[in-house]
C-alpha cells in the first residue's frame, strides 16, 4: 500500500491586512476537504458484475429492437466500432432488429468491460457477432465504447445454423473456485492461441484438454489440440482487446488476424481446471 503524506504549509501573510488571514485560511481548508470529498466519491466507484450484465442485457435490447435510444451511451467520449474500424451507430447492426437465437455474457471488472457474442440464424440475413463494451472510470451506467466483431452470409466458414447447434452444447457457466484459472494464465493462453501462426512453440505451450473442441466459425474440430498451426507467418495477429472472466474462466480477444488476412476477428477460451474445454474463434 502507497502512503501519501500532505505536508501544508502555512500561507505567506507578509503584507496581508491581519483581519485576511483568517478568511484565507477558512477558503483553503473548505476547499481541501471539498477536493477530499470528490476524491472520496470517485473512490466509492466501483465497477460490479451486476452492472456489467445489466449493461451487455441493455446492449442486447437494443439489438433486438433495432433502436439505440435505451442504451446509456456516455455523452462526453463515446466510440462504437464494428469490424475494427470506427463507424456511426445509427447504421451499424445495431440498427438492425435480429432475433437472437442464443447469446452469453463475460464480465471482466478488472477492465470494467463485458464481452457478449451472440446468433441470429433467422431472417434475411443471419449473424454471428462478438462484441466488448466497455466503461470508463468504473461507472457501468454509461457506456464509453461498443466495439463489435461482426460475421453473415460470405464470410469465412460461416454457417449460423451450424454454429448454432454446436455453440448451444457447450458449457460456459461459472466455474468452482478450485477450477477457475488466473487472470494472468487465462492471457497468456489467450495470446498463444493468437500467436500460433507466427511463433512455432506457441501451440505446444498451451494446456490442452483431452476432450476439449474448437469452433471455428461453423467448422468443429474435436479434440481441440488437434491440426494446429505451427508457425509460418510472418504478420502479427494484432490489434489485440481482452476481456478476461475469471469466474466462467474465460478470454476474449479481438483483434487483427493479420496472419492470414487481415480480418477482424474475436477468439474466446475457456479453461476449466488448468485445461482448454472450449474455443470459439469469430472471423470475418
Amino acid at each position: 500500500m502507497d502512503t501519501v503524506v500532505l505536508h501544508s504549509q502555512p500561507p505567506q501573510t507578509t503584507g496581508l491586512p491581519q483581519r485576511d488571514f483568517p478568511a484565507m485560511l477558512s477558503r483553503l481548508v473548505f476547499g481541501l476537504c471539498a477536493s477530499l470529498t470528490g476524491l472520496a466519491t470517485l473512490a466509492r466507484a466501483e465497477c460490479t458484475r451486476e452492472g456489467l450484465l445489466a449493461a451487455a442485457n441493455s446492449y442486447l435490447a437494443a439489438q433486438t429492437s433495432g433502436k439505440t435510444d435505451g442504451l446509456a451511451l456516455s455523452a462526453a467520449n463515446f466510440t462504437y466500432q464494428q469490424n475494427n474500424k470506427k463507424a456511426d451507430i445509427k447504421t451499424g447492426l445495431l440498427s438492425q432488429a435480429l432475433t437472437i437465437d442464443l447469446n452469453r455474457t463475460a464480465a471482466d471488472t478488472v477492465e470494467c468491460a463485458s464481452y457478449t457474442m451472440f446468433i441470429s440464424s433467422t431472417g434475411a440475413k443471419p449473424y454471428v457477432t462478438a462484441t466488448q463494451i466497455r466503461h470508463a472510470d468504473g461507472d457501468t451506467a454509461t457506456i464509453a465504447m461498443i466495439d463489435t466483431v461482426v460475421a453473415t452470409t460470405g464470410d469465412l466458414f460461416f454457417n449460423a445454423k451450424q454454429t448454432l447447434s454446436y455453440v448451444q452444447k457447450e458449457n460456459w457457466g461459472a466455474l468452482d473456485e478450485a477450477q477457475r484459472a488466473n487472470r494472468t494464465e487465462l492471457k497468456r493462453v489467450g495470446d498463444a492461441y493468437l500467436d500460433m501462426w507466427t511463433d512455432a512453440k506457441a501451440a505446444d505451450s498451451i494446456p490442452w484438454g483431452t476432450d476439449c473442441e474448437r469452433v471455428e466459425g461453423s467448422m468443429l474440430t474435436k479434440p481441440c489440440g488437434g491440426a494446429l498451426p505451427h508457425g509460418g507467418s510472418a504478420k502479427t495477429n494484432g490489434n489485440r482487446r481482452y476481456v478476461i472472466d475469471e469466474v466462467a474462466g474465460s478470454v476474449d480477444v479481438l483483434c487483427s488476424f493479420d496472419s492470414l488476412g487481415p480480418w477482424p476477428d474475436s477468439h474466446e477460451i475457456r479453461l476449466e481446471g488448468g485445461k482448454v474445454k472450449s474455443n470459439d474463434p469469430k472471423a470475418q
